[in-house]
C-alpha cells in the first residue's frame, strides 16, 4: 500500500481508540453561523402528480399516557444509573478540528463509562449560536410556538446527563429555558433520553439491558407520529439491528442496497425542499461561471439521479447572448440502473430539443469504480469538461482505493472545475457512540426540515424518511467495516483528503451566492433555512445546523 493510501486509511478507517478521547477530536463542526436568503423559476421538467394519501401503513401510532411516561422514565433511570460512576469524570479542553484529522491516543475504551456524557457535553460546548443579524434564529427564540427537533434533543441530552449524575438532581423541565413548551413535549424529551440510554448500553455491550429499554422505546415511537417519534423509530430500528448482529435478540442485518430514487419523489423534493434547489442552482451557476466562453461543453455527472438540475443549465445556455454554445454533452456515470439513466437522458434530450440546443447524452457503466478509465469518456477535441458530483463521493469513503482511483481518473480528464455537494456531517467516527450522537443531532435537523418543508406533501415526505433517510441511519449505526457505506464527512475533512491529490478549492462567485439567496427567498420556510460561507464553501443549514455543503475545485 502506498504512503498516501496508508495516510488516508488512517484518516477515515475504524480504529480501536479510547471513546472519550476520540470524541474530543472528532466532533467539532456542528452549527456554523448562517445568514439568509433566494429563487429563480424555470420550466417544469415533469407535471407533478397529485399525491394520494398512503393507506398502506404497517404501523399505527401508539399513544402514551402521562402515567406511561412516568413508568418509562423510572425504567430508564433504573437502567441508566446502575454501573455508572461519574466521580472521576473531568471535561477535557476543546480541541480544534479544522482542516486536519486529529490522531487519537490508543487506550482501553472500557475504563471510562462516561463516553456518551463527554460527547453530549462536548456537543453543547462547541456549538456557536447563530448571529441573529445574519441568520434565522432557532425556533426557541422565534415566534414558532413549538420546539424544534434540535431543541428537544438538546433538552433530552441535558436531562440525560443530569439524571445519570449521582451528585446532581434530575433536571426539572419546569426550570429549563424551554419550560414554556415543556409539558407538551415531555413525551418526546423522555423518548430521546431513553434512546440515549439505549445507545450507551449498546456501546458498553450491555445488550440485555439495551434490548429491554429498546422494547419500551419502540412503544413510544412511530413512523407516522410526531417528528421526534418518527426520528426515534428509525434510530430504534438501527439499534435493534446493531444488537441483532451480536445476539439472537434484535433484527437481522440489513445490508444497504443502492437507493433507487423514484423520479417523481426527486421532483417532489426539488419542488418543496429549499436545500435541494439551493445546491442545484448554485452548483449549475458555478459550472456556468467556468464555461463562459466555451462553445462545446461536456459535463460529467457522477450521480445524475433525475437530472432536473440540467434543465437549469440548458435554459441558461440557450439564453446566453455572448459566445453561443455549439453543443452540450452530458455523461452520466453509474454502476447500476442503466435504464433509469437512459430515461433521464431521453427527458433531457427532449427538453434540449424543445429549446433548439444541440445536445447529446452518454452513459458510462462500470461494474466497479476501479474499472473506470479515462478512455470510457467520449471527450471530443475542443470540449471544455466540468465534473458534477452531488452526494456521490460519500459512498466511497469506506473504500479508499476506489475514492483515490476515481479522483485520479477525473484529474486525467483535466476538468475546468469539479463541483462537490455533500452532507455536512461527521458521521464517520470510529466509535459507535460518537456516530450515534453526531447522527442524532444531524438527522434530527434533517427530519425537522423535511417535516416543515413538505408538510403539505405527507406521502412523499414519508417516502423520503422510509426509503432514503431511514436506510441511511440504519447503515451508519448498525453496520461496521465494509458494510458501512454511508460515511458523511464535513467540508474540513474533505479539504484534508482532496489536498492530498493536488486539488485546490476555489472561490464561489458572488453570482453563485446571490443565486442561493434568491432561491431561498422563494420558499415559505426561508426563515428556518439559511446559507453561509465556510471559507470558500457554501453551507446550507436548517435552524442553525449545517446540512449540506457545496464547493468548487480545480486540479493543479
Amino acid at each position: 500500500m502506498s504512503d498516501m493510501n496508508k495516510d488516508v486509511s488512517n484518516m477515515i478507517s475504524d480504529t480501536n481508540n479510547d471513546v472519550s478521547d476520540m470524541v474530543l477530536g472528532s466532533i467539532q463542526q456542528h452549527y456554523s453561523k448562517m445568514f439568509p436568503h433566494f429563487t429563480r423559476s424555470f420550466s417544469d421538467y415533469y407535471n407533478m402528480p397529485t399525491n394520494a394519501e398512503n393507506g398502506n401503513d404497517k404501523f399505527i401510532s401508539q399513544g402514551t399516557s402521562s402515567h406511561g411516561v412516568e413508568e418509562l422514565e423510572s425504567f430508564a433511570t433504573f437502567c441508566n444509573l446502575d454501573d455508572l460512576n461519574l466521580d472521576d469524570v473531568i471535561s477535557q479542553p476543546f480541541q480544534s478540528f479544522d482542516d486536519e484529522i486529529i490522531s487519537v491516543r490508543p487506550s482501553n475504551a472500557k475504563e471510562d463509562y462516561s463516553a456518551s456524557f463527554h460527547i453530549l457535553r462536548k456537543h453543547k460546548r462547541k456549538c456557536p449560536k447563530l448571529d441573529q443579524n445574519n441568520a434565522i434564529v432557532s425556533s426557541r427564540n422565534s415566534v414558532i410556538p413549538t420546539l424544534s427537533t434540535e431543541a428537544i434533543i438538546e433538552l433530552a441530552a441535558e436531562n440525560f446527563i443530569q439524571s445519570a449524575s449521582k451528585s446532581s438532581k434530575k433536571l426539572s423541565m419546569f426550570n429549563h429555558q424551554y419550560s414554556s413548551s415543556s409539558l407538551s413535549h415531555s413525551k418526546d424529551v423522555q423518548l430521546i433520553v431513553n434512546l440515549l440510554s439505549c445507545a450507551e448500553k449498546v456501546d458498553n455491550e450491555q445488550y440485555d439491558r439495551a434490548g429491554k429499554l429498546l422494547d419500551e422505546c419502540y412503544k413510544m415511537s412511530s413512523p407516522i407520529g410526531s417528528t421526534i417519534q418518527r426520528l426515534a423509530f428509525y434510530f430504534i430500528q438501527a439499534l435493534y439491528e446493531k444488537v441483532g448482529r451480536v445476539t439472537p435478540r434484535g433484527l437481522c442485518s440489513h445490508p444497504l442496497e443502492a437507493v433507487i430514487w423514484p423520479s417523481m419523489l426527486l421532483l417532489a423534493i426539488h419542488k418543496g425542499y429549499p436545500l435541494s434547489q439551493i445546491t442545484n442552482f448554485a452548483g449549475i451557476q458555478t459550472i456556468l461561471d467556468h464555461v463562459v466562453e466555451a462553445r462545446k461543453i461536456h459535463v460529467i455527472d457522477l450521480e445524475i439521479r433525475s437530472g432536473i438540475h440540467y434543465t437549469i443549465l440548458i435554459q441558461a445556455l440557450v439564453d446566453r447572448s455572448k459566445h453561443p454554445v455549439e453543443h452540450l454533452r452530458i455523461t452520466a456515470l453509474g454502476t447500476k440502473s442503466k435504464e433509469i439513466m437512459e430515461e433521464t437522458g431521453k427527458r433531457l434530450m427532449s427538453f434540449a430539443e424543445s429549446l433548439k440546443l444541440s445536445f447529446s447524452f452518454d452513459v458510462v457503466m462500470v461494474a466497479d469504480v476501479l474499472d473506470l478509465k479515462e478512455s470510457l469518456f467520449k471527450v471530443v477535441p475542443g470540449e471544455t469538461v466540468a465534473v458534477h458530483a452531488a452526494y456521490a463521493l460519500m459512498g466511497l469513503v469506506g473504500r479508499v482505493g476506489c475514492l483515490e482511483h476515481i479522483v485520479k481518473v477525473i484529474k486525467d480528464l483535466n476538468p475546468c472545475v469539479m463541483i462537490i455537494a455533500e452532507m455536512e456531517a461527521n458521521c464517520n467516527s470510529p466509535t459507535f457512540i460518537g456516530r450515534f450522537v453526531e447522527s442524532l443531532f444531524y438527522y434530527g435537523a434533517l427530519f425537522d426540515s423535511f417535516a416543515e418543508c413538505m408538510k403539505n406533501d405527507e406521502t412523499n415526505r414519508r417516502e423520503v424518511e422510509l426509503t432514503c433517510i431511514g436506510s441511511s441511519i440504519r447503515n451508519v449505526l448498525a453496520a461496521e467495516g465494509d458494510e458501512r457505506k454511508i460515511r458523511h464527512m464535513s467540508i474540513s475533512v474533505w479539504r484534508a483528503f482532496l489536498a492530498r491529490f493536488g486539488i485546490v478549492e476555489i472561490e464561489l462567485s458572488m453570482s453563485c451566492v446571490d443565486q442561493a439567496h434568491m432561491v431561498l427567498q422563494g420558499f415559505p420556510s426561508s426563515r428556518s433555512c439559511a446559507v453561509d460561507m465556510n471559507g470558500k464553501c457554501l453551507i446550507v443549514g436548517w435552524k442553525g445546523t449545517p446540512l449540506s455543503s457545496l464547493s468548487a475545485w480545480k486540479f493543479k
